[in-house]
């Protein structure tokens, strides 16, 4: 089993779409990883050899922010939009939706549980 950027990729899959089981590498990124690395799209993860892992354990440490410090970054980009007062700062504080979404039948996910108001 290949663990590149501490994530264990699944052995079945191609290596394109095990890529994407790593946070912050989606699809499109995935295949630029493998053409740079020069590995098949089509072969297996544990079809891997140990220098291919690690070829692309390199390049995804050097050119991609992923898991953890990709995280923080997004959490911190949250703050700061809370701290400054912005329109999707007040969203994110009082937990609604912040990509202007309606609110009046929908946003259940973000809302959370209903809460019935003003009935006797």
């Amino acid at each position: 089993m290949a663990r590149i950027a501490g994530v264990d990729l699944p052995k079945k899959k191609r290596m394109e779409y095990a890529l994407t089981y790593i946070f912050g590498i989606g699809l499109t990124t995935s295949r630029k990883i493998l053409d740079r690395t020069g590995i098949d799209y089509n072969k297996r993860v544990h079809e891997l050899t140990d220098a291919e892992a690690a070829i692309i354990r390199n390049d995804i440490q050097e050119n991609i922010m992923v898991e953890g410090d990709l995280r923080k970054k997004v959490t911190l980009d949250i703050k700061a939009l809370m701290d400054l007062g912005s329109y999707r700062g007040l969203r994110h504080r009082r937990g609604l939706p912040c990509r202007g979404q309606k609110t009046k039948t929908n946003a259940r996910t973000r809302k959370g549980k209903r809460k019935t108001v003003g009935a006797a």
